[in-house]
């Protein structure tokens, strides 16, 4: 009776996969257009269309609430592989440890497909700002007045606003948070002048880095980004503070395995092209780490796992 069970699903999947084909994928990002996970989803999207036999790929940005509103918006979609989220790492692991309300337990609600690149953050200032070094920065932001200095973020709870706190903790500063619905407008107002510092993700800051209006100070990573090679790491100045993230592919929860296998299969080759990987290192990002799909779940799970007990200890809330 199970046999005959399984190979009936199996056989109905054949034509569901073959029907899927000829209709269009959203990938939805859940940040604004622009910052550094829209850039690399669509920078995914177009070699991933590629590899599904050229399926259309229409990536979609739902910001709101760190990438809270996409990302619930892909657990809530139709288990049918149509509609992935193109996930930040804190997207699953950290945010929904945020939550009053929509408290869903992304990391074990969401299928885990692929992970797409690894990465670090980028400190950055204006140039006006008279720091050129991370240790004059500490040191300029000690003389200024109580609550004048601001850094922003993507959002509360994201790596990005978490690698801010850390950085002021460990260097005995203080900066006030200044939460955006996504990195792109939450640098450009570095480079308005209306903040002091951003912790970005590598793509929409090396650019303006490397156009000069804004300047780095310090990378997150364990060692020196390939992009920026001159800028040094958190760990250089304060010992021991690294913070990393990750991007990666998530379907619908009750997503069908043989649905999933053509996803990661698919995924796989696009992330392996060279032309994906040199765009990676053009943007300051990394390739992933080679493991199957069911091994990339458990670390997810693992991760959330972590921050669960993290995040109590930051103090850190939504309100």
């Amino acid at each position: 009776m199970i046999t005959r069970r399984l190979l009936g699903a199996s056989a109905l999947a054949v034509p569901a996969i073959a029907s899927a084909q000829s209709r269009a994928l959203t990938l939805v990002v859940p940040y604004a257009a622009g910052g550094g996970t829209d850039i690399a989803a669509r920078e995914f999207a177009g070699l991933f269309s590629q590899e599904l036999g050229g399926q259309s790929v229409i990536v979609e940005n739902r910001a709101g609430g760190a990438g809270h509103v996409g990302a619930l918006a892909v657990h809530r979609a139709r288990p049918d592989g149509q509609t992935l989220l193109f996930a930040v790492s804190t997207n699953v692991v950290i945010n929904p440890h945020l939550q009053r309300g929509d408290r869903v337990d992304l990391a074990n609600s969401l299928e885990p497909v692929v992970q797409t690149s690894a990465y670090q953050y980028v400190l950055v200032v204006h140039p006006s700002n008279p720091a050129r070094t991370l240790q004059e920065y500490v040191e300029w932001v000690k003389r200024q007045p109580r609550g004048s200095v601001t850094f922003s973020s993507s959002g509360v709870g994201g790596n990005n606003h978490l690698a801010g706190v850390l950085f002021a903790e460990a260097a005995g500063i203080e900066m006030e948070h200044v939460p955006y619905r996504g990195t792109a407008p939450a640098l450009m107002d570095v480079v308005a002048r209306n903040i002091t510092l951003n912790v970005s993700s590598p793509p929409p800051a090396i650019s303006l880095v490397r156009e000069g209006r804004l300047r780095a100070l310090a990378v997150t990573g364990n060692a020196r980004m390939p992009a920026l090679p001159e800028v040094p790491t958190l760990r250089e100045v304060i010992p021991d503070l690294v913070i990393e993230g990750w991007h990666g592919i998530f379907a619908p929860g009750g997503t069908p395995a043989p649905v999933l296998d053509r996803l990661e299969q698919a995924a796989r080759r696009a992330i392996a092209n060279p032309s994906y990987v040199q765009r990676l290192a053009n943007e300051g990002l990394e390739p992933p780490p080679e493991r199957p799909r069911a091994a990339f779940a458990t670390a997810v799970k693992e991760e959330s796992a972590y921050w669960a007990r993290k995040v109590p200890e930051l103090g850190i809330s939504l309100d």
